[in-house]
This record gives structure tokens, sequence and C-alpha cells, in this order.
């Protein structure tokens, strides 16, 4: 009789307070989904904004995700101290929580502050061709944590911002303009002033190829088997690769019509007879 005079009390008193608590839940899981839609509304709300302004892709791309996370986690405690936990409380149960893990992912935050400094600092932006990390292709995407790249055979390789943020960076794209240095060997029986006539008519005969510095046919190296010649010319980015690639394959037709080998390696053996 006594065991069922306790379960009738505490279920009289523990459902008592589950009824007085249930407003708060109610109002907490309110809380929760308006704010959870109302957070994702202000973001698409700048992300327009953004769109209506010239504003640059990356620098977008990293206010609207620091934006969403700290939107979110205001809802979340705002919705948890509605449940009655004391403020206080919450934030230092937050500050060790986010100390312990600071200490676990000293990386991820390594890689964020190499993201804010690759946004401040701008060594490139997206859509650049950039060479870092044993990688090169075009920045496709600067995240908080990682830098996306698209390499030139359509993979997408992933670096850590903060390796990014403290190593050498070689930007592609950034001058609108690269210079080339095609080498081409010719043999030591050819006249070279005949062979650089020729492969400097190839250079300023095409439109592409800027005039202004003029392109350059020099002697870099008498080596083993030829004479190596270096042709130097700029063009704009977009250009560049078509200009490399033609220059390359008529310079061979030219110099083949001209009667101008160029030469295999090859080695002279003299046998001495006793």
């Amino acid at each position: 009789m006594d065991k069922l005079n306790n379960v009738e009390y505490y279920a009289k008193e523990y459902g008592q307070k589950l009824i007085d608590f249930l407003p708060n839940l109610v109002a907490a899981i309110a809380i929760f989904v308006i704010g959870w839609w109302l957070a994702k509304l202000v973001v698409r709300y700048v992300a327009k904004f953004f769109k209506s302004r010239d504003y640059d892709l990356a620098l977008e791309n990293f206010i609207l995700n620091i934006l969403g996370w700290v939107l979110k986690i205001l809802v979340v405690i705002t919705a948890i101290t509605q449940l009655g936990i004391e403020t206080t409380s919450l934030v230092a149960i937050i500050g060790a929580a986010g100390l312990a893990v600071g200490l676990a992912l000293q990386g991820s935050l390594a890689n964020f502050a190499g993201g804010v400094l690759i946004i401040i600092l701008k060594p490139f932006k997206i859509g650049d061709w950039i060479e870092a990390q044993g990688v090169s292709g075009s920045v496709k995407e600067i995240s908080i944590f990682y830098t996306h790249i698209n390499t030139f055979g359509n993979q997408l390789a992933v670096v850590p911002n903060g390796k990014l943020s403290n190593d050498n960076i070689v930007n592609y794209t950034v001058e609108g303009k690269r210079k080339d240095a095609i080498s081409i060997g010719i043999s030591y029986d050819a006249n070279i002033k005949e062979a650089k006539d020729i492969l400097m008519n190839l250079m300023t005969e095409q439109e592409d190829i800027h005039k202004d510095p003029a392109p350059q046919v020099v002697v870099t190296e008498l080596a083993d088997n030829s004479v190596n010649l270096s042709l130097r010319f700029m063009a704009y980015n977009d250009v560049f690769w078509g200009c490399h690639w033609y220059t390359i394959e008529e310079a061979k037709v030219r110099l083949d019509a001209a009667g101008i080998g160029i030469p295999y390696p090859q080695r002279d053996i003299h046998i001495i007879k006793d």
C-alpha cells in the first residue's frame, strides 16, 4: 500500500512539474524553429544584397558562412535559456567546451586564421590560376577552413588555409598577362641569324603577342648536341596557351622548310685501331 501511495505521489508531483514545464519547452522549440528559419532568411537576404553589388566573391562566401554560424549559435543559446538554464552557467559551459575543442582542433583554428588572412590580404581570388602546396589550378572556392582548387585535369584539390597562407603562392592570373620562354635547339651547322629571323617573324606576325615589350629570340646555351634558342614573348592570359602551342608547332614547320634541323641527342664514337 505504501509503495502504491509513493507511486501516486511521485506521479502527481512530477506530472505537475512536467505540466508546468511544458510552456517553456514549447516556447523553446518555437524559438528554435522560428529562429533557425529567420537565420536562414537573413543569410539569404544578405546574399542577395551582395549579388546586387560588385563585391569580392570570396569575401561574400566567407561573411555568409560566419554570419550563418553566429546566428544559429545565438538561436540555440536563446532556446536553451528559455528552458530555465541560467545564462551565466551556459556561458561558462560553452567557454569550457570551447577551450577543450580549441585545444583539440588547433589545426582547424590555424586554417580559420589562414582563411581570414587570405580574405584580408587577397593573394588570390576566385577564378585565379595559382600554384601552391604542390597543386596548380583555378581557385573554385575559398571557405572558412579550406580553399578548393580545380586542377588542369579537372580534379578538385582541397588545400588547408593554414598551410596555404604560410607558404609560397604563385598567382598566374593577377597581372593579366604572362611571359613565355620556349626553348628550341638547332644544329651547330645551321645559320643562327637565319634561324633567329624565322622565329622572330613567327612571333611578330601573331596579333595576340604583345609588341611592347617586343618579342625576343636569344641564344641561351651551346649545348652538347645543339645551339639552344629561347623564344620570349608576352601575351594576355586568355590567349597565352594558344600562342604557346602554335609557336612551338609552327617553329618546327618553318625551320624544317628552311632546311634548319633540330638535332636528336647523339654521341660520336671514335674507334682507334692499334
